[in-house]
């Protein structure tokens, strides 16, 4: 049987992200994201954050780096990685997502610029593949097909539904 190993998560960056270099000189590129969940609890819904770990390497993690600012939602699809190491005689282990594609979808949490500002896909490890609309990127938002949500997680229909 094959093994799979995907993730997709779509989400807000809940720190401004890192950009540091190993010692040969490729760019790695460290953000946060929660995803949000809502469940009901009785009579009220509740809503849950789950916190992920993305890391972003090469060169799509500089050009990416100045657009993942806190609260800026994004698309993430890649893999998860469990880091294993010792400390103080503890073993200890971490599960990081390494992103195999980054996309910016909306503005800052609350802004409601809407759109999607550019998109890496890619290898991880290997980053040639970023676009942005201002670079005359290909990747275009459209905007009747899927409705922007509003704080209360309710979509923003126009008054003009045809059904």
């Amino acid at each position: 049987m094959a093994e799979v190993n995907h993730v997709i998560l779509i989400g807000r960056l809940t720190r401004d992200s890192e950009l540091k270099y190993t010692s040969g000189g490729m760019a790695v590129c460290k953000f946060s994201i929660a995803v949000n969940k809502r469940r009901k609890n009785g009579d009220q819904w509740v809503e849950e954050a789950n916190f992920f770990d993305i890391v972003l390497w090469g060169r799509a993690g500089e050009s990416l780096n100045q657009y993942l600012v806190k609260g800026k939602q994004v698309a993430v699809e890649g893999e998860l990685r469990q880091n294993r190491w010792e400390q103080d005689g503890q073993a200890r282990s971490k599960i990081e997502i390494i992103a195999n594609n980054v996309q910016l979808l909306g503005g800052n949490s609350g802004s409601g610029t809407g759109g999607a500002y550019g998109s890496y896909e890619g290898k991880s490890g290997q980053g040639s593949g970023y676009s942005s609309q201002n670079e005359g990127s290909s990747y275009q938002r459209q905007p009747d097909a899927m409705p922007d949500m509003d704080d209360s997680g309710a979509p923003d229909f126009p008054d003009d539904i045809p059904f």
